[in-house]
């Protein structure tokens, strides 16, 4: 399910990036950035963190350690029903 970015004016002037889900949720929201050019910019650091960063805890039982595990993305009732369906066939051809 493939996001979007949204270029929007900021409220006390420039602009701000907000991040969408492929359903339009709102994930995340940028600072503000002075220019679009530099609002752009934004966009593409952003896509190198998501694809490499860290993520670090600092909830407050978090210590601020560095969770390692891979996290799957966290699917629609839509999609799970539809994953659902499809793991008992594949499953039969795996057995038989």
């Amino acid at each position: 399910m493939a996001g979007y970015f949204e270029l929007v004016d900021a409220p006390d002037g420039g602009y701000r990036v907000r991040m969408l889900d492929g359903a339009g949720n709102l994930m995340a929201i940028s600072v503000t950035f002075p220019t679009k050019r530099a609002a752009v910019a934004g966009v593409a650091m952003a896509r190198e963190i998501a694809g490499t960063g860290l993520i670090r805890d600092k909830s407050h039982d978090g210590a601020g350690t560095v969770l390692r595990e891979r996290v799957r993305p966290v699917s629609s009732a839509k999609e799970e029903a539809a994953r659902h369906k499809k793991a008992p066939a594949a499953k039969r051809a795996a057995v038989g």
